[in-house]
């Protein structure tokens, strides 16, 4: 039997949201129905996890340990079958749908060892008692991922909060439900974890509100659009809860007057064309040193019109589709406004359904529009700079700060540059997509509330720090 059987997918109630098609974004094909979740449905899947998280916490970290050891390894084994959906439901071409099972199982790995990490510190006391702290699960807490890298960026969230001795609700983009939450769901249940712990709730807005806003979520970690960040920050602001807010970008790739074009050309297109664009590290802004500029330009414009792009279910291709036409809209039309405003298209601008050509823009301003907002396509606007202080000013200018890169024969003159412009990731002589589970993970500014995801950051994201005294007989008081 396959790992992910539609009849198996559900875990406990029906939910009573109605229902949505799965719809593969090459072909238009419908691959399953799902049913979505209502905000009643998030209630009653609050309540059941709230009574199974307070059994999972008094497990020992050995026995939660090992269910995350077997679930990262079922995410190898059966890889194969993974990997089709991930293609096939998110537009992924295989080699990034690869990738997000690697970091899959490794995010599994890293949880596992976490298991047995939450221990404390003892306190020093004016009074004769031990004090101590020690970090407790924070209970049940809300994941709300996004549909770009829909396997990673639920993981990321689920198995360190369950590894950490909670409970989760998983609500996943409806329009990647299957690889952002009914396969870990599969995997998760395969792997030995108690019913009742993880329930994955496709939805809407009203939906994930509904997760943030239920009392008995205590922790929201969200990944998503800025715009939507802001709703989820202010929600769990009102209802007295941390909210974790992973969102947006515009990345600058900062190439230095030093720079190796062709090397700096080979980063440029995997920084910006990598799953169309799709990815919140996307590097949006090119800033070239005016030496470099022009070669630069005809370099990355060669490389883009050497992409193959189409069906990576059915073909190699370099670049799948945008997931949908609303997508493609945004895309396209943010390209047609920089040309009307005066960028120059040098390669690129055009579709098949929804398959995007990638693009080049040249001679972009503070007036472009695809340099200035966040495009989430395969869009690559480029910018000259005349002095390293330009770089840096333009760097860092605009509310985004979530990663950089910067390109230079001297990587000590790169670090010493990047302590310059704030950003919550940065790469010397790399572009700006990277992700791995033992680093720390997150953006400055509207690109999120600070490094959330990795390593001692899960620490922080999914417990809560208790300090606990014991005396060997009671204290007298004065009343």
């Amino acid at each position: 039997m396959p790992l992910l059987d539609p009849t198996l997918w559900q875990d406990g109630p029906t939910l009573t949201g109605g229902t949505a098609p799965v719809v593969e974004p090459a072909t238009g094909q419908i691959l399953a129905t799902l049913d979505l979740a209502a905000p009643a449905d998030v209630a009653e899947a609050a309540v059941r996890a709230r009574a199974a998280q307070r059994d999972w916490a008094r497990t020992t970290h050995l026995e939660r340990a090992s269910v995350l050891r077997r679930a990262g390894d079922l995410f190898a084994a059966h890889a194969d079958e993974l990997r089709d959906w991930l293609v096939r439901e998110s537009g992924s071409v295989p080699g990034k749908a690869a990738f997000e099972l690697h970091v899959a199982a490794q995010e599994c790995y890293e949880a596992a060892a976490l298991a047995s990490r939450p221990t404390g510190q003892v306190l020093p006391s004016e009074a004769p008692r031990l004090s101590f702290t020690r970090r407790m699960p924070a209970g049940v807490v809300g994941v709300i991922a996004p549909f770009n890298a829909p396997l990673i960026l639920s993981i990321r969230s689920v198995a360190p909060a369950l590894a950490l001795g909670n409970a989760v609700l998983l609500k996943p983009d409806p329009r990647t439900a299957v690889c952002g939450g009914f396969a870990l769901a599969a995997v998760f249940a395969a792997a030995g974890l108690p019913a009742g712990l993880l329930h994955v709730l496709p939805g809407g807005s009203e939906t994930g509100a509904a997760v943030v806003a239920d009392p008995r979520v205590r922790v929201v970690s969200f990944t998503g659009s800025t715009a939507a960040g802001r709703a989820v920050g202010e929600l769990a602001g009102r209802h007295l809860k941390r909210a974790h807010l992973e969102l947006g970008g515009n990345s600058a790739l900062v190439v230095l007057a030093d720079a190796d074009v062709e090397a700096a050309v080979a980063q440029a297109s995997w920084g910006s064309f990598f799953h169309q664009g799709q990815i919140c590290m996307t590097a949006g802004r090119h800033l070239v040193h005016a030496s470099l500029y022009d070669e630069y330009v005809e370099r990355l414009a060669a490389r883009a019109e050497a992409l193959a792009v189409g069906d990576p279910h059915r073909g190699p291709v370099h670049l799948g589709p945008l997931l949908d036409r609303g997508q493609l809209e945004r895309v396209h039309g943010l390209v047609e406004a920089s040309v009307e405003q005066g960028a120059k298209l040098v390669v690129g601008g055009t579709h098949q359904d929804l398959f995007y050509r990638p693009t080049v823009l040249a001679g972009v301003d503070d007036d472009t529009p695809a340099y200035t907002e966040e495009v989430f396509g395969p869009v690559a606007p480029v910018r000259s700079f005349a002095t390293e202080d330009e770089a840096v000013f333009l760097a860092s200018a605009g509310p985004y700060g979530l990663s950089l890169g910067i390109i230079t024969r001297d990587a000590a003159h790169g670090l010493d540059l990047a302590d310059r412009i704030p950003t919550g990731i940065a790469h010397v002589n790399d572009q700006t997509v990277n992700d791995e589970a033992v680093a720390p993970f997150g953006g400055v500014g509207v690109s999120g509330t600070g490094a959330r995801f990795g390593g001692e950051a899960n620490l922080d994201a999914f417990t809560e720090l208790r300090w606990t005294t014991a005396r060997t007989t009671p204290p007298g008081h004065p009343f």
